[in-house]
C-alpha cells in the first residue's frame, strides 16, 4: 500500500466535493484486479480491487503494473495531466467524464485501445456509502493495454463499447 501526506490526489471544486467513488458494480462487471489505484480516497472505505493505493500526490509518484484511475473530474483541463500520465504508463483503465467534444477527450480517445461509454449515468458513491441522485454528465472507461481492453469487453453490457479498427485509424462501435 502506498500513502503520502504531502498533497491530496483529490481536489475540491467550487461549491462541492470533487471526490467520486466508483460503484462496486463496475468492478464486478470488469472482472479484474488492479496492481494500483492511482487516485484512491484518503479516507473511508475502499472497494477498488487493487493491491496498492496512492491517495496523495499521485502525479509526482511512479505508477506500476495494471492501474485503475478515477481522477478528479474538477474544472476544465484538470484531467489533461492525469490522462497524459495514464497514456504514457500504457496499462490500465481510466474512468473519466464523457465530454466527447472537449479537446482533452478527443486527444486521449485517439490513443485508447477501447472506450466504454457507460449507460445509464453513473451514480457515484460518497464516503458514507450513499449515492448521488442526479449525475451531471455521462462517464466513459478508457482502456490502455490488452488486459484493459479485455476488461471492457467483459463489461460491455454496461454501455456502448467502441473498439478501433486495426490499422485503419478509425473506430468501430459495438453495443
Amino acid at each position: 500500500m502506498i500513502e503520502d501526506e504531502a498533497m491530496s490526489a483529490w481536489e475540491r471544486c467550487v461549491g462541492a466535493t470533487d471526490e467520486r467513488r466508483t460503484p462496486a458494480y463496475i468492478f464486478e462487471a470488469l472482472g479484474v484486479e488492479f496492481d494500483l489505484d492511482v487516485a484512491a480516497p484518503a479516507e473511508g472505505p475502499r472497494h477498488v480491487p487493487a493491491h496498492g493505493w496512492i491517495s496523495r500526490d499521485s502525479l509526482a509518484k511512479d505508477w506500476y503494473g495494471f492501474i485503475w484511475m478515477n481522477p478528479p473530474f474538477g474544472p476544465r483541463n484538470v484531467l489533461r495531466p492525469w490522462l497524459e500520465k495514464f497514456i504514457a504508463h500504457g496499462d490500465g483503465l481510466a474512468l473519466v467524464p464523457d465530454r466527447t467534444s472537449a479537446p482533452w477527450f478527443q486527444e486521449a480517445a485517439a490513443k485508447m485501445d477501447a472506450i466504454l461509454f457507460l449507460s445509464p449515468k453513473v451514480q457515484f458513491e460518497r464516503a458514507d456509502g450513499s449515492r448521488g441522485k442526479s449525475p451531471g454528465t455521462g462517464t466513459a472507461l478508457l482502456a490502455k493495454g490488452k488486459r484493459a481492453n479485455d476488461a471492457l469487453v467483459n463489461a460491455s453490457r454496461l454501455g456502448l463499447l467502441v473498439l478501433p479498427l486495426l490499422g485503419k485509424g478509425r473506430w468501430l462501435g459495438k453495443g
